[in-house]
């Protein structure tokens, strides 16, 4: 190919249901200057006899191999391509007749831009289309790219790929995301408003390991930020405590498990790597005196008194930070990020607190927040009965109309980014996705005994909720 057009590389593990599908959308694509790599990782099923139906076609190359895993294959094809550009195909997607033509395009437009990947329908074991996923336009709305290309389907010039090393051959999954977090430092990336692929959702693909992605993203952004020599914020912790009331006992005194709650909240806290401080802060004497007696020996945990003015519900946390900042203890010291974590959530993971801080510090946040991903349909009542909101009844699925739910108690922000828009979530607010036990948080009486179940060695292992 002499370094010309496209190659598209195909990576299948025992999908013969929908390999052919696949293989078939990327020969009869309007745009014919493409070679085709065809990478079986390993299948033991009819996979093969399909793939060598192929075998003589002129644009096709076949390789097997046994079970190298996604990001070593990923490597694989690149060292292969002949292609000025690369696009991975997953066996079970399939693309649009024109979308090798309308990626090609925007890529020869602007000898600058290094990725570009669509927009991209999803459907059923079927072909059913269910949904069409869309994301902001990258040329005018997207000044914070804490959102990566998805893995498969995006067109990447060869050499710049190469020259950021490839992939990681260290992780298993999240391909796309450690390439994206090298890639976004280095060269522009751009989206395309069409949907040029369709993205299969069926049995096998549909159950996903959610804490192994999760824990890879966290590897993935602590060796970027650790091999890049990235500067993290100096940040200390703040744990606001009122004088809550659960069951006539102080909230921060409920106990779960041999702790109390405040004390689990500490301890996680003192796991972090990255908080140089933890300050607890009420207008209560009896924290007062717990934390100075109960941290006697600790320079890292400290007692800051408030005001009851301060401590009302109704009252902002901006002015109880604003108090803490200000205190020579804290103002001599030089902090230059502050993140309240409310005792509320007790099995947020000190490795969290910790990510929180690096996706700051490679997204170049101003503040940041704690989430998941809500998929309910919510509804407001209009007086003629219940209305979805932010048209979730329609068809199209839309980034902008992705619901987060802030939830494990991470609010972050820098030192100056609060000074400048004077509240605490302002500016580009970033967000870390977390695991559904660290999101978990004690509102009520049936919480709690939630909360002391899962301490139980009964009742789950210390993997499962740690």
């Amino acid at each position: 190919m002499n370094n010309m057009g496209i190659t598209v590389y195909i990576t299948n593990y025992n999908y013969e249901k929908y390999i052919r599908k696949a293989i078939e959308s990327v020969l009869h694509q309007s745009f014919q200057q493409f070679e085709l790599l065809i990478i079986d990782d390993g299948s033991t099923d009819n996979s093969k006899k399909i793939i060598e139906s192929y075998g003589t076609h002129d644009k096709v190359k076949i390789i097997y191999q046994q079970n190298k895993g996604l990001n070593i294959t990923n490597n694989i094809a690149m060292r292969l391509a002949m292609g000025k550009y690369i696009m991975r195909l997953d066996a079970d997607d399939y693309l649009t007749p024109d979308a090798l033509q309308v990626m090609y395009e925007q890529l020869e437009a602007d000898p600058n831009l290094g990725l570009v990947f669509p927009n991209y329908y999803l459907v059923d074991a079927n072909e059913n289309v269910t949904a069409e996923i869309k994301r902001h336009d990258f040329a005018k709305e997207v000044t914070l790219l804490d959102q990566p290309a998805h893995g498969a389907c995006t067109m990447i010039r060869l050499n710049f790929l190469k020259s950021v090393g490839g992939y990681d051959e260290q992780y298993s999954c999240q391909d796309g995301y450690e390439l994206w977090i090298k890639f976004i430092s280095h060269y522009k990336v751009a989206n395309n408003h069409n949907s040029l692929f369709y993205y299969r959702q069926h049995g096998e693909n549909l159950t996903s390991n959610e804490n192994r992605i999760l824990d890879t993203r966290r590897r993935i952004n602590y060796n970027y930020i650790s091999s890049n020599k990235i500067h993290t914020p100096k940040t200390i912790a703040i744990i606001p405590v009122r004088n809550t009331k659960l069951y006539a006992n102080q909230l921060a005194f409920t106990k779960v498990g041999e702790q109390t709650l405040l004390e689990l909240k500490i301890a996680n806290l003192l796991k972090a790597n990255l908080l140089h401080k933890i300050v607890i802060t009420s207008e209560d004497q009896t924290i007062k005196t717990f934390i100075r007696k109960r941290y006697a020996e600790s320079d890292k945990v400290v007692f800051i008194s408030r005001s009851s003015e301060l401590a009302r519900y109704n009252v902002s946390l901006a002015g109880t930070v604003a108090h803490i900042l200000a205190q020579p203890p804290i103002a001599d010291d030089g902090f230059e990020a502050f993140m309240i974590t409310p005792i509320e959530y007790p099995f947020l993971k000190s490795a969290i607190i910790d990510d929180a801080i690096n996706s700051m510090a490679i997204f170049n946040a101003d503040s940041l927040i704690s989430v998941r991903i809500e998929r309910s349909t919510f509804y407001q009542h209009h007086g003629e009965g219940m209305v979805p909101i932010l048209n979730q009844e329609d068809f199209t699925r839309l980034e902008r109309e992705a619901l987060f739910k802030a939830v494990g108690g991470i609010t972050l922000c820098k030192t100056d980014a609060f000074v400048k828009f004077q509240k605490i979530v302002g500016g580009k607010v970033g967000h870390i996705t977390i695991d559904q036990a660290s999101a978990f948080g004690i509102t009520s009486a049936f919480d709690l005994k939630m909360a002391r179940m899962m301490v139980e060695p009964d009742f789950a292992s210390e993997k499962e909720i740690t």
